[in-house]
């Protein structure tokens, strides 16, 4: 808080003193003696927080300023100050969102807090904390988040301090179905631990319908920190008035999205490719919904109410019988249709309906986890209850399938091109099952079900790991087989409009060149123009012997090292399983022979690229 020049004068006139010109005034000699005393012993992180503070109490209660005060410098007397710092380690956002929910929740309890992305947090200052919660996704096999990758690595080097005198808390975000579920929690967990920090919670691992008991994790975690930091050797945790709590995020969140409009789903391969790839276009209109080229559109998505028949006759239900899903009764068959996640199946279900339905074939297949994620990653809910005929109630039911959860797709347009509007590139997932016709549940939605002029609840989740440079003369390097193409076509909407001087270079791969170059015309349109200065495609089926980008990459090397020396920026998008890792493979290669290193020196520059935030990946 600041006065201006004529009110400090005055008040330094009439205290007679220089320590504190510009609360001196108010004070009596006792409150004034507090005050000081408590100045004197703070660091001037503590001095900022209780300056927000005593600015807080001023604001509610003007009249009687000097009370608030007095009483504050004598609590801060009485206890020096501590807060909790949060990390966030977070690939597609979900983490930051629990991360950035803990900090609100804490806010309004009162104490001080502090939030950090992990790229932005330096791990030697671990040793200055009293208490820290790591909020962590993990990436593709058990990998640390692009935005964690350095801290992760620093807390197991040599150069990580001994933590005897810090308390933490880790929450991991995962999905079962993968191998390495919340590993990157589980690395903290273990990091602090040997460094001798104490966990004041237990690690909790959470899958993908997290929000219930991350909730009930949070409540648990802020009232052991609350009541830490109010013990007698840290700070007292004060309530903030109402009106000081932490200013909102986006009006529109995954809790609360917005009801847009489609404007258009169009199918953008040809008729006889084995794809349907469709350009969607949606209507944020008056939203105030704004978003910058790498972010994702979160979408709320109605399953097929033609799927949940089907599913309700395998276990012998009508559809009429009720349950209840957070309190509210709904017929079973509504709850399928728009509360569960009825097409993607888990090792969850798989196992639960195991037990239920005493399958001798799932039995022996949760006997081995590896067989048990394949299968289950491989066959959707309706085709495992298929296995075996089994009656169930509808709370039976409802307890093998998750929560539905929004899908994300990478944005596919630039907002200063298409103002209030959002595109995305929507892969329908499609496959036969015998005679039948299995598809997937929110790319089935937004391809067929939902009508132009439909309504679509939607929210924009931010990718700060997925940016463009800010120095738009910067060449940048864009890697996006198939659907991976959406991120690049905003990329190259909002350098255009920016009228950028950086080169740009794209690398595209599909099956056909006739079928399945996705956006053509508009990439011609802007390698005339100058907005797309190199392009190179991959059309694996069109020879004899399979090509991919991966491929290209390859044949390109010496431009791309060349481009790579002279700072440009290398973005991957889409399929994480196979063509993430083989482009990843394809650079090691490429720094190994045009830039003379060693396989170990190869992938140290590589990784260093990605610390560097030069080397971003968008992979699903």
């Amino acid at each position: 808080m600041s006065l201006n020049k004529k009110e400090s004068s005055q008040n330094n006139a009439q205290a007679g003193s220089n320590e504190l010109p510009g609360l001196a005034a108010p004070l009596n000699d006792q409150q004034l003696g507090h005050l000081q005393q408590s100045v004197s012993e703070l660091s001037p992180q503590q001095l900022a927080w209780v300056s927000g503070y005593l600015w807080g109490v001023s604001q509610n209660q003007p009249s009687a300023a000097a009370a608030p005060i007095a009483q504050a410098a004598a609590v801060v007397a009485a206890k020096p100050a501590g807060k909790l710092s949060i990390i966030f380690a977070s690939q597609t956002g979900n983490a930051k969102g629990v991360a950035e929910a803990l900090e609100s929740e804490a806010k309004a309890q009162g104490i001080a807090v502090e939030l950090f992305d992990a790229s932005d947090y330096k791990g030697k200052n671990l040793a200055k904390e009293t208490h820290v919660i790591f909020v962590a996704s993990t990436n593709g096999e058990g990998e640390a988040p692009d935005n964690a990758i350095e801290l992760h690595e620093f807390l197991q080097s040599k150069k990580a301090p001994e933590l005897p005198n810090l308390q933490y808390g880790v929450i991991g975000l995962g999905d079962s179905s993968y191998e390495f579920f919340c590993q990157t929690g589980k690395d903290f967990d273990s990091f602090l631990s040997k460094l001798g920090a104490t966990p004041f919670i237990d690690r909790v691992d959470l899958d993908v319908d997290y929000e219930a008991p991350a909730e009930e994790w949070r409540a648990s975690a802020l009232e052991k920190v609350k009541e830490a930091l109010s013990s007698g050797t840290e700070a007292e945790v004060v309530q903030l008035p109402v009106g000081q709590q932490a200013a909102g995020h986006s009006l529109y969140t995954k809790q609360n999205p917005y009801t847009a409009t489609l404007l258009t789903s169009q199918k953008i391969t040809g008729r006889d490719s084995g794809k349907d790839v469709r350009h969607i276009e949606i209507d944020l209109d008056e939203s105030g919904i704004t978003y910058q080229p790498g972010d994702a559109l979160g979408v709320w998505f109605e399953n097929s109410s033609e799927l949940a028949n089907q599913i309700l006759a395998k276990v012998g239900l009508s559809g009429v019988e009720s349950v209840d899903v957070d309190g509210e009764s709904l017929s079973i068959h509504s709850a399928l249709v728009s509360k569960y996640e009825i097409t993607a199946s888990n090792p969850q279900l798989v196992t639960k309906f195991a037990e239920l339905s005493g399958s001798k074939k799932l039995a022996k297949l949760v006997e081995d986890k590896d067989k048990l994620r394949e299968y289950a990653g491989n066959t959707q809910v309706v085709d495992v209850l298929a296995e075996k005929k089994t009656k169930l109630s509808a709370d039976e039911l409802v307890s093998l399938l998750r929560k539905l959860t929004p899908r994300l797709y990478s944005i596919a347009s630039s907002q200063s091109e298409v103002d209030e509007e959002v595109h995305l590139t929507v892969g329908l997932v499609e496959y036969q099952k015998g005679d039948e016709s299995r598809q997937g549940g929110a790319s089935s939605f937004l391809a067929q079900r939902l009508e132009e002029g439909g309504e679509v609840k939607v929210f924009v989740e931010n990718n700060n790991n997925f940016k463009l440079p800010q120095d738009d003369a910067t060449p940048i390097i864009m890697i996006g087989p198939g659907t991976g193409i959406a991120p690049f076509r905003s990329f190259i909407q909002e350098r255009d409009n920016n009228g950028a001087e950086g080169n740009s270079w794209l690398f595209f791969g599909d099956r056909t060149f006739t079928q399945d170059f996705l956006y053509q015309v508009e990439w011609q349109k802007y390698l005339k123009s100058g907005a797309l200065t190199k392009l190179d495609v991959a059309f694996s089926r069109d020879q004899q012997e399979k090509v991919y980008v991966q491929d290209r990459l390859i044949e390109q090397a010496e431009q791309v090292w060349q481009w790579l020396q002279d700072g440009a920026y290398l973005y991957v998008c889409g399929d994480a399983t196979r063509m993430a890792k083989d482009v990843n493979e394809a650079l090691i290669t490429i720094a190994q022979e045009q830039g003379k290193l060693s396989r170990e020196k190869a992938e140290e520059f590589i990784n260093d690229l990605r610390k560097a935030k030069r080397y971003q990946r968008d992979v699903y």
